[in-house]
């Protein structure tokens, strides 16, 4: 059997589609925003809500709640709110921000979930958790549709204030001058960070989100300049890894988050090769 029947024989499988569009669909989402985070110094973000996320993982896992997920979005939504007023005080920087609220929440989620143990295996549920696992593989149809809905929610709402978005990302106190409600637009920002790092947990897992954010955006500026150019570079080259990288871990056998992570760092050293390249 060739490779490219072996594929199409892989997508005759419900659970192989449904991870597919749900990866493509988070990736996107991720690279929509990635840009943003990276010019107002705020790339890590995605790493801090990630852990908190985690911990309240721990805290619903300790409680037997069977869906987290009602759960686990306030909280983040909350603490990218927190985050994101709290780095423009001069008392908390965001970067030690993001790691105060980054290690504490992971430290009180494993001390949770050494406490309250409701599994045999604990060590392997929580590096499922950090690294991701084969939930991405045991979607149903009800996780894809959710997904959908919120990715298409995420999207509609970056491109009806892509203006306003960015002008705080470049400038927050001219925005807020000329009359723009600059903390409407923040508020905005965090809600929608907060809802692709829920998302994106049972693809990559909690320590890996950062690169659903980071690498594509840091890609498309290795060639492009603009901001939009650099933002729909963004979304291709997210779209593109994700989608590879899902393959490559189907075929393989690897880990689905891992996967997607190499095959963004892949797409990181070809743009950084291209940007050398043309500015010669």
């Amino acid at each position: 059997m060739t490779a490219m029947e072996r594929l199409v024989y892989y997508f005759t499988f419900d659970f192989v589609r449904y991870a597919m569009t749900v990866g493509v669909l988070i990736a996107l989402c991720s690279s929509l925003l990635g840009v943003t985070l990276v010019l107002k110094r705020f790339s890590f973000i995605g790493h801090g809500l990630s852990n908190v996320a985690f911990g309240t993982i721990a805290v619903a896992t300790a409680a037997n709640l069977t869906n987290n997920f009602f759960l686990v979005l306030p909280v983040t939504v909350i603490s990218s709110v927190l985050l994101l007023r709290t780095g423009k005080s001069a008392k908390i920087n965001g970067d030690a921000a993001i790691a105060m609220i980054s290690v504490g929440a992971l430290g009180i989620g494993y001390l949770i979930l050494n406490l309250f143990p409701n599994t045999a295996n604990l060590a392997g549920d929580v590096c499922a958790t950090l690294f991701g696992s084969t939930s991405i593989l045991t979607l149903t149809l009800t996780d894809v549709w959710l997904c959908a809905a919120l990715s298409a929610l995420v999207t509609a709402v970056f491109l009806l204030f892509y203006h306003k978005i960015f002008s705080v990302t470049f400038d927050e106190d001219f925005t807020a001058a000329t009359g723009t409600r600059a903390k409407t637009y923040n508020l905005i920002l965090a809600v929608i960070i907060a809802v692709i790092i829920v998302l994106a947990i049972n693809l990559v897992g909690t320590l890996l989100i950062s690169a659903l954010v980071i690498f594509p955006a840091l890609s498309a500026m290795r060639v492009f300049k603009s901001f939009l150019s650099v933002t729909v570079c963004s979304v291709i080259v997210s779209v593109v890894c994700a989608a590879l990288g899902i393959l490559i871990s189907i075929f393989t056998g690897t880990p689905v988050g891992s996967t997607i992570v190499a095959a963004q760092i892949g797409g990181f050293g070809i743009f950084w090769i291209i940007g050398i390249i043309t500015r010669r």
